[in-house]
């Protein structure tokens, strides 16, 4: 039986996107680091390694260009069986909400009031959010079962990269929510002079939520984006 979980093939055309993001996936796909990304991909399937989530490019599937809005930023995909489902922070319906994110709840409920965790439902699931403009974007696309960030530096920041610069030199003002050291190594690929409201704290993990020099509790990012997209919004 086909396990749903995880991936079960290295064939992109196995990956679906929305069609703004064709061209840019498969101009990655044709070059010499996504075509090393690939055949590392099917060696560790061949070797018998459980990758996860079963959809990489899943944020680029439910999230079209032209519906940007929000981008947020993570790293790499839960490394826990059942939990990544292809976007940043979201776990599949029915798991266990990890630390990270229900520090992003507990932050929305006290910047927006937004009531916990009531929404998003099921549970941890962000698809609504993704189906709505935010674009849910790990820099690294898949990882093997138990081993965070294995699979760091093999190429998919080469695409990530691309995605965020995509975004990022297109003619709409978009939010981009940077948290952690990580997250904010990306910001070169933002340009200045493009009116985006670039939003930057600590990491929502329990490791470094609450700590100096800005906790990402009472960071007041959801209340700043819900800010800028309604003035947006309003002049458009």
């Amino acid at each position: 039986m086909t396990d749903v979980t995880q991936l079960q093939s290295a064939d992109p055309t196995d990956w679906p996107v929305a069609p703004g993001w064709q061209s840019l996936v498969d101009a990655f796909f044709a070059g010499a680091r996504g075509r090393a990304l690939l055949a590392y991909l099917q060696q560790r399937l061949e070797a018998g390694a459980a990758i996860f989530p079963p959809k990489p490019l899943r944020a680029l599937e439910l999230t079209p260009p032209e519906q940007v809005r929000v981008v947020i930023l993570g790293q790499d995909p839960y490394h826990g069986r059942g939990q990544a489902e292809g976007l940043a922070f979201s776990v599949a319906p029915g798991v266990q909400l990890p630390p990270s994110l229900r520090n992003i709840f507990k932050e929305m409920q006290r910047d927006l009031g937004t009531a916990f965790p009531a929404w998003p439902e099921p549970g941890g699931s962000l698809v609504k959010w993704a189906k709505n403009g935010v674009l849910l974007l790990n820099t690294g696309l898949t990882v093997e079962e138990g081993q965070a960030a294995s699979h760091s530096g093999k190429g998919w920041e080469e695409l990530t990269d691309a995605v965020i610069r995509h975004v990022a030199e297109g003619g709409r003002p978009v939010v981009f929510m940077l948290w952690g050291s990580h997250a904010q190594s990306k910001r070169a690929w933002i340009p200045a002079d493009r009116g985006h409201l670039v939003l930057t704290s600590n990491h929502p993990s329990p490791l470094s939520a609450l700590r100096p020099p800005v906790p990402f509790i009472g960071n007041g990012h959801f209340g700043k984006a819900r800010e800028f997209r309604q003035q947006h919004e309003e002049r458009g």
